[in-house]
């Protein structure tokens, strides 16, 4: 059934195009008698078909064509109708766009169908390739991608006119060859596949009429590579008799029968060339599954830019892989066979040589030749110069590449043969330093090939060692300067793409004297600049490939160099930058398959059978350079094997300095590493796995309400999860260091559910910081320093109290050492002169929380520490710079008044007063410190003072009774110097500070009123006169209080003063300003209390409303 519609629906299109050519084909009908010629009609007519030639305009638009003139407006229809089709995106819009196309044709066949046909011709163009070179890759996707989505309406609509003949070949011809032509177009030269999209939708709607091919069955299936061509599209031909006996006769077809097979060929390579990118993509892809599994091995992990481009590579290949499986359908033509596993590749093979180089594709597994996959990339991954440069400018034609690789796989074992046999015979006489007749008589001919060749080849314009002109050039003018130019360019390319930018630009300049002046400039490459040769070794090995002798005469020339440098090896130090320019250039071009395998052993051979002196160095570097590779390369491995088995045996034999030991012994591990085993991971439950993630991934600022809420949804009446929230909430260290303060926060949220399991937290803190104490291990210093931030965060969040920070801080500069007391330069096992970590670990602290001691006895407190931290740290050795620094930044923050003192008498100094004047305020007796000297009890010997209210700390602090030990104050106090004021002396003071209070002197007047009345009232009036002016005056009058002093005795009279009075109505003015003023200052108050507890409902309401959202949590593998 299904079958048969498609059929009814085809035969239905076909009718519909036939009538409508038969209109289009006759003969154009006048204009009416009366049309209108309005401009508003014309102009709404135009903005309409801008907008939209689709179905829903369809019936309008046509009605305006038969009542308008358009006479005048014939190109700015014809501009506009492109927009127009530009938004139509159905098949039904497209049949209506090509409807009102065909009523303007009817009407103006001369002066519209050319202008419409060459709009839409431009409008299907590609679009040119140098605006594409000139957007970075995003840029050039999207244009694509738009492109695609303006073309794929204007392909259908030219379709349609070229079967109902407004696009013709030629009188009496369909347009069938153009639509073939504009196609063409748009997927030749489109290397990207970007365009095939525009073929397949070509396809579903105009297989029939264009190619001879009948529509695919509805149900899709996919086509079996072992089906012969033809016999799909055979048995779909079946499928539809009546359309094909409807088809049979060629006289009703819409399109030529060349046409059509023309067409079908042409779409049939198309889909051949895109089933071959499609094998090439199916295995980059299997190929880099392998290598990501293969580093995942290695390394334990993927990094995220391996992991994109995976994904990357992965999308595209599914969408091409889309693409081929429906033109695969529509054309009836069997898919690719698809590798299931990906073998070795030798589809790429650059960087050959004429000697028979190694040749094979590597393979990247753990312990290869590359050390990782940028280093393979750099070695393997060359351009092709086919791709870039025509084969004309290469000199080269396939067939001659063919028959050259041919050639050199069958003389490959005779030609290796040879060449180890010479090898042998060379060795054979090396003891003997036979070697310089061979160099004089390879000299000769090389010298004799120079002179013919610079004989043979002259070429105009090349530079000459003579006197430059005095007149500039401002570019070069021909192919010897081009030339110039390009190797002064050279040394400036230090990475991947410009040194193949560089071997491009080479080969459109290749001859035979620019090949020879490169290979000069390569061999004269200055002795300093062995940076560039990896880069020089890839700029060879690109052009190799085409131009072989380059790397024939560069292999050459090195060895010769190689030799003349062995001749003179007694000269050291003048030649050591040419020796290592030199094993370096040849290193690098091994790796490249520039140097022939017997070349580099030969090279090895020789430097092996005297090893000594500079063929020490020799080696070291050629195990750096190329040992790796050579090793773990098949038609080498076995024979560099056994060389550095001789060579280990003769390092063994023989006497080297520490420095060539130690040189030989890092390069041949380096070629040679160790096996090692796989690194085995922990396993971990996946409650841990989770709660790890939670901790370590997901906290942060924005996500602490979200971890705090899963966290408390955790079983914690298990044990289990109680144990692992533990060890994971006293290990700050596993954190980032600035997530600490957010692991605080969620401690401090947890205690108010679980009050033991944050009691529990902060013991075990305080033990590690104590076991650190103990132990002083160096490994575990990065751990304590990140509980000590911990501990001072927990202070934050006020799950400690400050007596607790005070006496870490204590215990950090006393613990250990004799009696509590730091000497000077005294050694003390977990805590020496010159071992500063805990200074470290003290200004962690402070930094952390000693900004909230700021005010009151915390504040003191503070002061007093920082006192005894000064001779502390006086009694070490001189900081070093970085601890002095950060002891520097610390002080400087918490902007305390103590001076620093410079010597270590000072600090003592300070000490003493420091300590006598905290016993002095605590009103300590000299008997009750020796009382508690001699008790040994250490919780009374800490500096305290009498001033206990600290706002911040009441309730959250521990009495200072109950504080840990604290060192003892016998170390810089003297005990007579600790006794508090006498009787005497107690009087003397309150008699000049009743005499300081009582004296009217001139400062006393400079006090505003309110405190003069407060100081009158609290020091002046004695008792009797105060309870005078507190008793009600009579009416009519206001009593004032006269203070009269003679001699040492005060006297207070009171003075009746009448209501009417200047000075009773004054103070009675002024005792109601200060009453408006008292309530005006009440209510801002109030006002402020209320708006701040507004504020807090406020802010409390959008708290839960955003713990109230969904929890998103990416659970890490």
């Amino acid at each position: 059934m299904e079958t048969n519609a498609k059929a009814d629906e085809e035969r239905a299109r076909l009718q519909r195009r036939t009538a409508l050519k038969q209109l289009n084909t006759a003969s154009a009908n006048g204009a009416g008698k009366s049309l209108d010629s309005s401009l508003k009609r014309h102009t709404a007519l135009i903005k309409r078909m801008r907008q939209s030639i689709g179905a829903e305009n369809r019936d309008t638009i046509l009605k305006d064509i038969e009542q308008l003139a358009l006479e005048k407006y014939i190109e700015e229809i014809a501009g506009a109708i492109p927009e127009g089709i530009a938004r139509c995106k159905t098949d039904k819009d497209a049949w209506a766009a090509t409807e009102v196309i065909s009523a303007l044709h009817r009407r103006f066949p001369a002066t519209f169908t050319p202008a419409i046909i060459s709009s839409l011709g431009a409008a299907l163009a590609p679009t040119p390739k140098a605006a594409l070179a000139a957007m970075s890759p995003e840029q050039r996707e999207k244009e694509e991608q738009a492109r695609i989505t303006r073309q794929r309406p204007v392909l259908r609509v030219c379709a349609e006119l070229a079967l109902v003949g407004i696009v013709r070949d030629a009188p009496g011809r369909a347009g069938g060859e153009w639509v073939m032509r504009a196609l063409r177009e748009l997927l030749s030269g489109d290397p990207s596949l970007s365009s095939l999209p525009l073929l397949t939708t070509f396809l579903k709607s105009y297989a029939r009429p264009y190619l001879g091919l009948n529509p695919p069955a509805g149900t899709s299936k996919q086509v079996s590579a072992d089906v012969q061509p033809g016999a799909l599209s055979a048995e779909a031909a079946a499928d539809f008799p009546e359309l094909n006996a409807g088809a049979g006769k060629e006289n009703e077809e819409l399109v030529e029968k060349e046409i059509r097979e023309r067409f079908k060929k042409m779409c049939e390579g198309y889909f051949d060339n895109v089933a071959k990118k499609l094998v090439i993509e199916h295995k980059r892809l299997q190929e880099q599954d392998r290598r990501n599994h293969e580093a995942y091995i290695r390394s334990g992990e993927i990094f995220e830019d391996r992991q994109q481009a995976y994904e990357k590579m992965t999308k595209s290949y599914e969408k091409l892989l889309a693409s081929c499986q429906t033109l695969s359908e529509l054309l009836y033509m069997s898919m690719p066979p698809l590798p299931t596993s990906s073998a070795t590749s030798a589809s790429i093979q650059i960087g050959t040589d004429a000697g028979g180089n190694l040749r094979d594709e590597d393979e990247i597994v753990v312990g290869g030749k590359w050390e990782d996959e940028e280093e393979r990339r750099f070695f393997e991954d060359l351009q092709d110069l086919r791709e870039m440069v025509p084969r004309s400018v290469l000199g080269i034609e396939e067939d001659e590449v063919k028959e050259a690789a041919e050639l050199s796989a069958d003389e490959k074992a005779k030609v290796e043969a040879e060449e180890v046999r010479k090898l042998e015979e060379e060795l054979a006489k090396l003891a003997e330093a036979p070697e310089q007749p061979k160099v004089s008589e390879e000299e000769k001919p090389e010298s004799e090939d120079e002179e013919e060749d610079g004989a043979a080849t002259p070429v105009p314009g090349t530079p000459k060692a003579a006197s430059p002109s005095g007149s500039p050039v401002l570019a070069p003018q021909g192919p010897s300067q081009m030339l110039t130019a390009l190797l002064g360019r050279l040394p400036d390319c230090t990475n991947r793409n410009m040194i193949d930018q560089a071997a491009t630009e080479f080969a459109f300049l290749n001859s035979k004297a620019a090949r020879k002046r490169l290979v000069k400039f390569l061999t004269q490459v200055p002795k300093n600049r062995t940076d560039v040769l990896p880069h020089y070794s890839r700029f060879v090995a690109t052009l190799s490939k085409y131009m072989p002798d380059i790397g024939t005469e560069l292999v050459a020339a090195l060895d010769e160099e190689f030799r003349y440098l062995q001749r003179k090896k007694n000269v050291v130090k003048e030649l050591a930058d040419t020796r290592r320019k030199n094993i370096t250039f040849i290193a690098n071009l091994t790796k490249f398959r520039v140097i022939p395998p017997h070349v580099i052993l030969h090279i090895f051979k020789v430097c092996l059978d005297d090893f000594t002196g500079t063929n020490v160095d020799n080696i070291a570097m050629l195990l750096e350079g190329c040992g790796r590779f050579l090793l773990r390369h098949d038609e080498t491995s076995a024979r560099f094997g056994a060389m550095l088995a001789l060579m280990k045996r003769k390092q063994s034999l023989m006497h080297f300095d520490q420095r060539q030991v130690l040189m030989l012994e890092n390069a041949y591990y380096q070629a040679n590493p160790p096996e090692r085993g796989p690194r085995l991971e922990k396993q971990r439950p996946p409650l841990e796995l989770f709660v790890r993630h939670l901790l370590y991934d997901v906290l942060s600022k924005r996500t602490l309400d979200k971890v705090l809420k899963l966290l408390r949804k955790l079983d914690w009446n298990n044990s289990g999860v109680v144990r692992l929230l533990h060890k994971m909430f006293t290990k700050p260290y596993k954190l980032k260091f600035g997530n600490i303060a957010l692991l605080a926060m969620l401690c401090y949220d947890l205690q108010r559910y679980h009050p033991d399991f944050s009691i529990g937290v902060v013991d075990t803190v305080f033990e590690d910081v104590r076991r650190g104490l103990e132990q002083n291990i160096y490994s575990a210093n990065q751990r304590r320093v990140a509980t000590i931030k911990y501990l001072g965060e927990l202070y934050i969040y006020r799950l400690i109290g400050s007596a607790l920070v005070f006496d870490t801080l204590w215990s950090l500069v006393t613990f250990g050492h004799p009696e509590g007391h730091p000497l000077p330069q005294y050694p003390c096992t977990i805590d020496m002169p010159d071992d500063f970590f805990r200074v470290r670990l003290v200004c962690t602290l402070l930094d952390t929380c000693a900004m909230c001691f700021d005010r009151g006895s915390q504040r003191k407190k503070l002061e007093n520490f920082v006192v005894f931290f000064h001779y502390y740290i006086l009694c070490k050795e001189p900081l070093p710079m970085d601890v002095d620094f950060m002891l520097s930044d610390s002080l400087e923050a918490l902007k305390t008044k103590v001076v620093q003192p410079k010597t270590l008498e000072e600090a003592a100094a300070a000490v003493d007063a420091m300590f006598a004047t905290a016993f002095q305020n605590a009103g300590l007796k000299a008997s009750e410190d020796a009382e508690d000297s001699d008790s040994g009890d250490e919780d009374e010997e800490r500096p305290t003072t009498l001033d206990e209210e600290d706002e911040e700390d009441a309730g959250a602090e521990t009495s200072p009774i109950d504080r840990g030990p604290s060192p003892e104050p016998e170390l810089v106090m003297k005990p007579q110097e600790n006794l508090g004021p006498d009787e005497d002396a107690e009087a003397e003071f309150a008699r000049e500070f009743a005499r300081m209070v009582s004296d009217t002197s001139t400062d006393a007047r400079k006090v505003d009123r309110r405190t003069a009345q407060a100081l009158w009232e609290n020091a002046v009036l004695p008792n009797v006169a105060r309870s005078r002016a507190d008793a009600q005056p009579d009416e009519g009058t206001m009593s004032f209080t006269v203070l009269t002093r003679r001699g040492n005795p005060k006297s207070a009279r009171t003075l009746a003063v009448p209501v009417e009075s200047a000075l009773a109505v004054q103070t009675r003015e002024a005792r109601t300003r200060e009453q408006v003023e008292h309530q005006q200052l009440k209510r801002l108050v109030l006002d402020y209390e209320q708006r701040e507890e507004q504020e807090e409902r406020e802010r409390a309401v959008v708290e839960a409303q955003a713990r109230a959202r969904p929890v998103k949590i990416r659970i890490a593998g």
